[in-house]
Formats: structure tokens, C-alpha cells, sequence
């Protein structure tokens, strides 16, 4: 078999090759010697056992054209694939196949027209700068934390006065809409805290002023409704909450590990920071690939994005089927419909490709390369992760066809990994964030990452290695 490769002049929005194979008489003969093989199977002829019967029978009987038919079916995917190896093509969606010569007799002749992955350069990329939450606790943090504590020791008392935001009113609710009650908003001696907003964006403001014994009455649209109601609410009790004051002896008696105010709050401290720490690291890597893919100014190929969007779909309805839940259930228990569903997916997924081709971009601009020492790193990490032999994934692999893709997805960690160690942090006051704060121990001095997994390259799902050893499809 001998092919050329040919450069396309690209569609809007695809970079296009072909493929030109030809596969001589002598070659193909073999092919068709196997077809015949393949039809012995299935034909009974007196006199000869199920897949026993001599191709030059088989051919007298049914003549040639099946089994050219039935080689041509089978071989062209095996030639094509054998050329896209030696070509190093990247393919992203199926080639078309034309068979130019070949079909009834002689040498056997077909284009495959390729879409392959385009290669992007990414501007920019070394100047991205990402704003992530804070991961520090500041005064006000603490402060929040034990105004909440002393409010679960305060007391409710009765005050003569005006409501205030803050205050606990004892109050009786009616909603009506066209003089019926509207479900949900009749209400008698409900203890409510005036600030809350739990019932209408005015509603609260409705309620600032009144007095024990007061009778409201005033028009609100409900949250989570369109339509706007009449309200009557009758105010029957106004009462402040009174803190505890936070002393030492408070703490001792109250927070069963402290005894001094300062132990509290340091404590407290660093829970809150220990939680924004967390916060902070799960968003750095999507808010890196965000900004990374804000920097293409390509449109993502529509194979790749249907593909991604492929899995995507199946990998939701098979998590609902965990559940016990079908797809059709869920969208019907969260309002929403099919549509905007896969809408949503959809700009999922042109982001993940995006990031992509960006991470690509970004390994070929810094030389990032993957050689056979990651490999073997990785087929190690893998076989840990599912529970085999290092041999065997690495024979998946090679048996599939995949190594060339994992080689791939282990450049795209890198250069991942690269950005996380160049680009600028900031809290949102703009001040600088401590990078290795945010690495944490998970990342060497020299910008390697000690597990490609921990991130997800297109602030998706990435690719994540979980390739089905058994029988990859690429």
C-alpha cells in the first residue's frame, strides 16, 4: 500500500488534508482471499463443513463481485488507519472515502478527505492574569463568624418601637391574586427576621416603620413568580435580638475548646482560611483555561465540539441512570427543557475545545515535550488508578492506537502546569496572591506537576486518561 498526503484549501472553519491511497492487485488479492473466508461462514453448501469452503467453490458458485465488495468494506478502514499513522495525521472527525479506481478489478485507488485539528497560536498567553477569592481570612470574616455564634446565644426581646432591619416580628401573611390566596402565602403568627427577603424583593421594605398592631396592605411580585399579589400582613409583635456580650469567661463557658476571646478568633481564623484556601485552589485552574480560551480568536471546529458534546450527554444521562433517574426526570424536576439543556452543554463544549487547541498551542510554544520516561509515569499512574498491571495499560495503548493521544493529553498537563506557574493572581482588591500558597505541595519548584489528573485541561471536564484499556476508540 503506498499514499500521499495532499493539503487542502481549508473550508470555513476546517483544516482540511487527503489522503491519496493505492493498494496494488497482489495486495488486495489477500484481502479478497479473506472476504471469501469470511462469506464461507455464512453459506451452506452440501458436501463441505460451515466455513470450510474452498475459495475457487465460493467463486464459482457466487462469483467474485461479493467478495471484492465484502474486501473493499473491510480493508479500506485498515489501509486508511495504517495511513494515518504514517502520516501523523490528527484526525477530529471520520474521513470521507471515494474510491477512484479499483472497485471491479486492478489495483485499488481511494482519496479520504480529513478533517484534522487545527493548529492555533495564542497571543497573550503569558500575560493572563486571574482574579481568584481570597484566601486569607480577614477581621471582617471573623467577625461575621462570631456575631453568627453569639446570635445562636441571643435573646429575643419585646421593644416599643418602629421595625428595624434585624428585628424578629411576630406577623400574620395573606397573598391573594385576584382575590384567591396564592399556595404558600398564608401565614399566621410567623416569626420572620425583616431583612431576610424571603417573600418579596419589597416586602421587607414594606415592613421598616410599622408598629406592634400594625396592618399593612401593598402589591409585591412573590420570588420565583412573574405575577404580582395583594398583601395584608398584620404586625402582632416586635422584638430586637440581644447578643451576649463576648468576653473570656463567655468563651469559656460557651465554646467548649477556648477559654480566652483571642483563641477563639484565632481558631476561627484559620477555619475560614483553611475553607477560602480551598475555595481559591478550585477555581484557579477554570478560571486559568477561561481566560486562556478568551484568548482565541478562532471559531472550535464543529466536529470537536459535537463530539465533546456527544460525551458529554452520555456521560449526564449515564450518572442519572446511577441515580435511578432518567434524563426526561431530572429536566422535568428542574424546569428546564431539552433544548436549553444541551444549550448549555454546548458552550461547554466549545470552551473545552478552545482550551484545547490553546494547550496545544502553548506546549508547541514552549517546547514542552512528552518523551518515554512521562509515558511510563503515566501508564503507572493509570494502572494504579484502575487496578491493573502497568504492562497492560501500556498494551491497551499500543493496541488501540492511543499512545499518540496520550502523549497529547500528557503536553497539555505540562502546559497547564506551565501557566499555572506564569500567570499573574490577584485577590479582588488587585493584590498579588502568594502563588505557591495556591499550588500547595502538589507542584515541584521547576513548574512539573506530579499528577496530570488533578487538573481539568479545559475547565470541563478535561481529558481525564480513563481510557477503556479493553478497547479504546479513537
Amino acid at each position: 500500500m503506498k499514499s500521499t498526503l495532499e493539503n487542502l484549501e481549508d473550508a470555513p472553519g476546517k483544516r482540511l488534508v487527503k489522503l491519496t491511497l493505492t493498494v496494488d492487485e497482489a495486495e488486495f488479492d489477500r484481502d479478497i482471499d479473506q472476504a471469501f473466508r469470511k462469506i464461507a461462514t455464512e453459506v451452506r453448501l452440501p458436501g463441505f463443513r460451515a466455513g470450510k469452503v474452498p475459495r475457487k467453490v465460493l467463486e464459482a458458485r457466487i462469483g467474485l463481485a461479493p467478495a471484492r465488495e465484502q474486501a473493499l468494506r473491510d480493508a479500506i478502514p485498515v489501509y486508511l488507519a495504517s495511513a494515518v499513522r504514517e502520516h501523523d495525521i490528527d484526525l477530529i472527525a471520520t474521513p470521507q472515502v471515494e474510491i477512484t479506481s479499483g472497485e471491479e478489478d486492478g489495483p485499488v485507488v481511494f482519496d479520504a478527505t480529513c478533517e484534522v485539528r487545527p493548529e492555533i497560536t495564542v497571543p497573550g498567553y503569558g500575560g493572563i492574569r486571574v482574579e481568584l477569592p481570597s484566601p486569607v481570612a480577614g477581621d471582617d470574616d471573623v467577625d461575621q463568624a462570631v456575631r453568627a455564634e453569639l446570635r445562636r446565644h441571643g435573646s429575643l426581646v419585646d421593644v416599643d418601637r418602629p421595625v428595624q432591619s434585624g428585628d424578629h416580628v411576630t406577623l400574620s401573611l395573606e397573598g391573594t391574586r385576584d382575590g384567591e390566596p396564592v399556595i404558600g402565602l398564608t401565614t399566621e403568627d410567623w416569626l420572620y427576621e425583616v431583612g431576610q427577603g424571603w417573600v418579596a424583593p419589597t416586602f421587607d421594605a414594606e415592613l421598616l416603620g410599622a408598629t406592634k398592631g400594625a396592618e399593612l396592605r401593598f402589591t409585591a411580585t412573590p420570588n420565583g413568580t412573574s405575577e404580582p399579589a395583594d398583601f395584608v400582613v398584620t404586625v402582632s409583635n416586635v422584638q430586637e435580638m440581644v447578643l451576649p456580650e463576648l468576653t473570656d469567661q463567655w468563651v469559656d463557658e460557651n465554646i467548649g475548646e477556648f477559654d480566652t476571646v483571642e483563641a477563639y478568633r484565632a481558631s476561627i481564623a484559620e477555619r475560614i482560611g483553611a475553607s477560602k484556601l480551598n475555595q481559591a485552589r478550585n477555581s484557579f485552574v477554570d478560571r486559568v483555561t477561561t481566560a486562556l480560551a478568551e484568548l482565541v480568536d478562532v471559531e472550535a471546529p464543529e466536529a470537536m465540539v459535537n463530539g465533546d458534546l456527544q460525551a458529554r450527554i452520555q456521560n449526564t444521562v449515564q450518572q442519572f441512570q446511577a441515580q435511578g433517574i432518567s434524563i426526561e426526570q431530572w429536566l422535568a424536576a428542574t424546569g428546564q427543557d431539552a433544548e436549553s439543556f444541551v444549550a448549555a452543554l454546548r458552550v461547554q463544549s466549545e470552551k473545552a475545545v478552545k482550551v484545547d487547541l490553546a494547550l496545544r498551542a502553548v506546549a508547541v510554544a514552549e517546547s514542552l515535550e512528552a518523551g518515554d520516561d512521562d509515558l511510563d509515569a503515566e501508564y503507572e499512574r493509570i494502572a494504579v488508578q484502575v487496578r491493573q498491571k502497568k504492562q497492560q495499560v501500556k498494551r491497551a495503548y499500543e493496541a488501540n492506537d492511543a499512545v499518540t493521544d496520550l502523549l497529547a493529553q500528557i503536553r497539555k498537563s505540562k502546559a497547564l502546569d506551565w501557566l499555572l506557574h506564569h500567570v499573574e493572581i490577584v485577590d479582588p482588591d488587585g493584590a498579588p496572591i502568594d502563588r505557591d500558597l495556591i499550588l500547595g505541595n502538589s507542584h515541584d519548584a521547576d513548574g512539573g506537576h506530579d499528577d496530570h489528573d488533578d487538573h481539568d485541561h479545559d475547565g470541563h471536564d478535561g481529558h481525564d486518561h480513563d481510557h477503556d484499556h479493553d478497547g479504546h476508540d479513537h
